[in-house]
């Protein structure tokens, strides 16, 4: 099928039986007949599951999850959206189950390696033969249902694996992670380059356009897509917020997903209290100095000790609590324990101990001996744990296998441990609602608010799941709303061109055919085809009204602008009305959006903070309203502001003092104003509640009516109202204004130049542009292979270009380089160990590490290696490379800690040589040994058996320990 061959789902709407709708759509190719046959299991339109089912289960199916599995024994593809515990496992399962059924293989893919070993645990459970495969443990690798990483599963297809071959189903677990601007591409390449007779299921979070993505899958294979949906929670939750300093929780949003205005509006008073220490954060998310700063992590400790107090005695545990800092889980843990909150019964403890004791077996005396061992059991005696990425894997295992035992009864955890196996609690807390995404802090977006909250309630204990918020005077009406509603966000794609892709495609084809088909059939491609057939078609309707407005006759326009000046004229005398202090002064409080227009300008909507009087006055002339607008950057307070353009992105919050004579619009709406308006962070913060409301309203800011609302009396305005109703009607009936009405209502000629621009822009960055420049980077990352000798100038793939093949965990040209050039044959195996940790990103360090010359030297032989790389690309024409930044990202952060652990150094010794986190660097070396495995294999592609040998030999000298202890999962 053609990458526009389905056409636009068709949709039908399901129920189960406890009423809970779903939605079930169908992606259908082109040349699909417009009436399908049915056959045993229904029609593409209408699944139904009939006859022996492949699995049982020891419940009822819910609707979703019957026409899911009805689909699966359809052998069509599906998608299955869904809240975190609505059971999407049990699809996944069904699928494995047809696998084994029909005597076929099946793939199971995670995004993580741990999350690949707990769901290799629990298969291996329900199924007889199920085999593991992550980038350092294979086991049982020619079982029928395979557990991996999706890097392995690709690899494995560029590979021409039999295993792949062979495979009937393939089950993608949380495909929203498609969206990862690092590793999404590898989802896209595996889906794209899948056989054809393969089957898949997508499990996701719920999202905004599944539909979008089943197009996509049905265009790309030729075959349907189902997509099944439901965006209801098997336990409703109650969403609460704590007020820093506050003493109480606030309702925000009930079970029924109603948000509570009036609770908010206590909660924004409690904040504001006179005396109340200042909360807010600063543009950097820390905390503003003069307010919190003075109590800071000790302010946010106190509070946190009253909410998980709070879940103990009120039995609401077990609890999470989410933090976006490995550093403060630790803190937030160990403050427990300091205030003696103790969930544990002696019992407990001593099932706690013994779990321990048995886990920790394999580990020799010195390990058990860990500051990080020794500090942990204490507090699991308690029932109160932390989890993130930095711990020991083996601790983080006792932790999730005590969390599901019920033994940890408070976990304080990063967002990771809201991805992957089902481990709910009753009750979920946020310490804060903004986060650092690597760029810039900013508020959770809704879906990761959707994906951490849904841990609270667990089915068949719960009625309900509570999430606790802890909110400074940030947090204003509407972002709270966003977050609460639990409106999913698209899945967008984060397709990129990459060497190994490149190179592994040339090695199966000559020619760079199979690249630009790889970048044709994208998501990336298809979502941008599909914007711009939408831009399209907008910008046809809106020219359709130009020409309307052109073919309009001088007539009917001279009478239009007669009957415009009277109605200006009316809505006058309607406007001079509604100014009066007498009605509209009572209205007139702090936060009340209002409009500002002068001869001049429109400075448009902004928020009110005060109101003066001249003079004694008593016309709207001699009233003065202090109004905080956007403005231009750069203009105001010294040299007079200006108002911005409608849409511009850039502006910045001014106090304009306005006559009350200038009031062209008085809204209905109130927004929640920040104690102090001089602090950069408040303007922000204020300046983002306004663009959520325009956003919210892109038809018009709600305004107050002049009768229901400020129950105007007047003669002259009922005349006038009367009038200008009159004038309407007649104006409704002209031609001319018929189109300027619309002109009017989308800013057509405005409009026009806009659409048109950006359907310049999207022609140039899809109907050939964006594939243009897909196709000039192609070319370019093509001349630089050719410069390097990987492959020749016909594209046909040489040695060194088949070594270059072999590695996808590290950068692969400077890999390549440093293997040809001899670069690893003149270090021993340590050396050699503590160079390629080099190539391998580690976490971010302050630290500044002193290497001595037996390291330094390779060191600096790598980054020489790898400016030369950045120089080539650069006059290839390589897109985004700057030579500074090419050769900064080889850091040696770990290089003299894992020189050490080769060297026969104990772990406990090369934790003192860095502060990085223990369960850092055992995922660092464990990634090591797996590129060790590659580099290996690359060094027999060049015929070179000796430097293979010597990299075998490294790996073996930092294969023990800790560090390579089995997981408890396998």
């Amino acid at each position: 099928a053609s990458m526009d061959g389905a056409p636009p789902p068709k949709r039908w709407r399901g129920m189960d039986s406890g009423l809970h709708g779903y939605l079930h759509e169908v992606a259908l190719p082109s040349t699909w007949p417009d009436e399908d046959e049915g056959d045993a299991h229904g029609s593409v339109r209408l699944p139904r599951r009939t006859g022996d089912p492949a699995r049982t289960y020891p419940f009822t199916l819910d609707g979703f999850q019957e026409c899911a599995c009805a689909c699966i024994e359809r052998k069509e593809n599906v998608m299955v959206a869904a809240h975190t515990s609505a059971g999407k496992t049990a699809v996944a399962e069904y699928a494995i189950a047809v696998a084994f059924r029909d005597r076929q293989r099946v793939v199971y893919t995670s995004p993580i390696k741990a999350l690949s070993n707990q769901k290799y645990r629990e298969l291996s459970e329900i199924f007889s033969d199920v085999g593991l495969m992550t980038g350092d443990v294979s086991i049982n690798a020619n079982a029928t249902c395979l557990v991996m990483t999706t890097e392995i599963m690709r690899s494995m297809i560029y590979r021409g694996s039999e295993v792949m071959r062979e495979v009937a189903w393939v089950v993608f677990d949380e495909v929203h992670y498609m969206r990862d601007r690092e590793r999404g591409v590898v989802w896209e390449e595996s889906i794209i380059s899948l056989s054809k007779d393969a089957r898949m299921v997508f499990l996701s979070a719920t999202l905004s356009n599944a539909s979008e993505f089943a197009r996509w899958i049905c265009s790309v294979h030729g075959t349907p897509c189902h997509v099944v949906y439901t965006d209801k929670r098997p336990v409703p939750l109650q969403h609460y917020a704590f007020p820093m300093g506050g003493k109480g929780l606030f309702l925000v949003s009930d079970e029924q997903g109603q948000f509570r205005i009036s609770n908010f509006a206590k909660l924004t008073a409690s904040l504001d209290k006179p005396g109340k220490e200042d909360g807010n954060q600063n543009e950097n998310g820390k905390k503003s100095k003069g307010g919190r700063d003075s109590k800071s992590k000790g302010g946010i400790i106190e509070d946190l000790v009253k909410i998980v107090k709070l879940v103990k005695d009120k039995n609401l545990y077990p609890v999470i609590v989410f933090s976006f800092s490995r550093r403060e889980c630790e803190t937030y843990a160990s403050e427990m324990a300091n205030k003696h909150i103790d969930f544990n019964t002696k019992e407990e403890q001593e099932m706690v101990t013994k779990i321990f004791e048995s886990a920790l077996g394999q580990l020799d005396d010195s390990e058990k001996q860990l500051p990080a061992v020794q500090a942990m059991l204490p507090l699991l005696h308690r029932g109160i744990a932390m989890h993130h990425s930095g711990l020991l894997p083996i601790l983080k295992e006792i932790i999730e296998i005590l969390f599901q035992e019920g033994l940890v009864k408070a976990l304080f955890a990063t967002e990771t441990f809201a991805m992957g196996l089902n481990m709910p609690a009753k009750t979920v807390v946020f310490t804060a609602l903004r986060k650092w995404d690597g760029e810039r802090h900013r508020w959770m977006s809704s879906s990761e608010y959707i994906q951490m909250s849904g841990r609270a309630g667990r089915r068949g204990k719960d009625d309900k799941g509570i999430v606790i918020m802890m909110v400074d005077e940030q947090l204003d009406e509407l972002t709270c709303k966003d977050l609460t509603s639990g409106k999913p966000g698209p899945l967008e794609s984060g397709f990129r061109l990459t060497y190994y892709t490149l190179i592994n495609l040339l090695g199966r084809t000559q020619g760079t055919d199979n690249m630009e088909q790889m970048v044709k059939k994208s998501f990336y491609q298809f979502q941008h085809e599909l914007s711009m057939r939408q831009t399209e078609s907008k910008l046809e309707e809106i020219n359709e009204e130009v020409r309307t407005l052109e073919e309009n006759t001088d007539e009917s326009a001279k009478e239009y602008e007669g009957l415009r000046d009277k109605l200006d004229k009316a809505e006058k005398v309607m406007l001079e009305e509604m100014q009066k202090p007498g009605n509209c002064l009572k209205f007139l409080v702090p936060g009340r959006l209002v409009r500002i227009s002068t001869e001049k300008a429109q400075w448009g909507w902004g928020v009110l903070l005060n109101v003066s009087q001249e003079n004694n006055g008593q016309d709207a002339s001699q009233y003065v309203l202090d109004v905080a607008l956007r403005c231009k950057p750069g203009t105001g307070p010294s040299s007079e502001p200006l108002p911005v353009l409608q849409g511009d992105p850039d502006t910045e919050l001014f106090i304009v003092p306005a006559k009350l004579s200038l009031t062209t619009g008085f809204s209905s709406l109130r927004l929640t104003l920040p104690k102090d308006l001089r602090k950069e962070s408040s303007k922000k913060s204020l300046l983002s509640a306004l663009a959520q409301v325009f956003k919210k309203f892109p038809d018009g800011v709600p305004q107050l009516h002049p009768y229901e609302d400020m129950q105007i009396k007047s003669t002259s305005f009922d005349a006038a109202v009367k009038e200008a109703k009159e004038l309407e009607l007649e104006l409704k009936n002209n031609p001319h204004f018929q189109a300027v009405e619309r002109r009017d209502r989308v800013a057509t000629f405005e409009k026009k130049a806009a659409l048109q621009a950006e359907a310049v822009r999207l022609r140039m960055s899809m109907g050939g542009g964006e594939l243009q420049r897909f196709q000039q980077q192609l070319k370019a990352m093509t001349s630089v292979l050719k410069k390097l000798g990987c492959i020749s100038e016909n594209g046909v793939v040489l040695t060194k270009g088949r070594a270059t093949c072999e590695i996808d965990t590290a950068d692969e040209l400077v890999t390549t380089e440093l293997l040809f050039a001899g670069g690893f044959q003149s270090l021993n195996k340590h050396q050699c160990v503590a160079l390629a940790s080099v190539l391998i990103q580690s976490d971010e360090t302050k630290e500044v590490v002193k290497l001595k010359e037996e390291l330094s030297r390779p060191l600096l032989m790598l980054q020489d290696t790898a400016k030369q790389i950045a120089e080539l690309s650069i006059a290839c024409k390589v897109e985004g490379i700057q030579v500074e930044d090419y050769t900064a990202k080889f850091k040696p952060n770990l290089m003299d800690v894992v020189y050490a652990w080769s060297k026969g150094s104990t772990f406990a010794e090369i934790c003192q040589m860095t502060e990085v986190y223990e369960g850092s660097i055992i995922r660092h070396i464990r990634r090591l040994d797996e590129f060790l495995t590659q580099l290996r294999s690359a060094s027999k592609k060049l015929g070179d058996e000796e430097l293979a040998q010597k990299f075998q030999e490294a790996q073996e000298s930092v294969r023990r320990g800790i560090i390579f202890s089995n997981s408890l999962y396998l």
